[in-house]
């Protein structure tokens, strides 16, 4: 079985949902690429990290376990990485599907009141909005479907391309199959 997984897709597409799942059920260490590439701060998600420390902090993560599931777009920050991947998950969502799920999950996370007009992270909610809006159109510059394709073809070892709008246990099903089968 295929242990070493890594799962990316757009903002919203259900990586980090996908991950958690199959890290309890395969039994593998969920790691998020979030996780390493923010640095802890209240509200979180505002100070990236230097690629130097993101890359030793998952290197240090990963190689202190042999069977792991790592969610979330590594970007090009990442391709230190890419020869430890057994296999790699594509999710995609369409747009209206991640940013319904991306407006869900900003509320539960810091209120309506505080990404609502007025509140103290109105700004930033509408500006991460945006950004995510634009993933299927944007350019190779940018974390999108074009960027993605490219780093997909760039990658040695199975891609396993899914649709983000299937439950997350079918997702589970079809990745442990895939898995199973190599």
């Amino acid at each position: 079985m295929l242990t070493r997984i890594h799962i990316t897709g757009a903002s919203g597409a259900g990586t980090t949902t996908l991950g958690r799942a199959l890290s309890t059920l395969a039994n593998l260490d969920h790691f998020d690429a979030d996780d390493y590439f923010w640095e802890p701060s209240d509200p979180p998600y505002l100070h990236p990290r230097s690629r130097d420390e993101r890359i030793r902090l998952l290197v240090s993560d990963l190689g202190a376990s042999p069977r792991w599931v790592l969610s979330g777009c590594l970007g090009t920050w990442g391709d230190p990485l890419l020869e430890r991947f057994e296999l790699v998950v594509f999710l995609y969502a369409p747009t209206s599907a991640r940013l319904s799920r991306l407006k869900s999950r900003e509320a539960d996370r810091f209120g309506v009141e505080t990404i609502g007009p007025g509140g103290t992270m109105h700004k930033h909610h509408v500006e991460f909005m945006d950004w995510a809006s634009q993933y299927d159109d944007g350019d190779e510059s940018m974390r999108s479907l074009r960027f993605h394709e490219q780093w997909l073809a760039r990658i040695d070892c199975p891609v396993l391309r899914m649709s983000g709008e299937l439950a997350t246990s079918i997702q589970v099903e079809q990745v442990l199959e895939y898995a199973c089968a190599h």
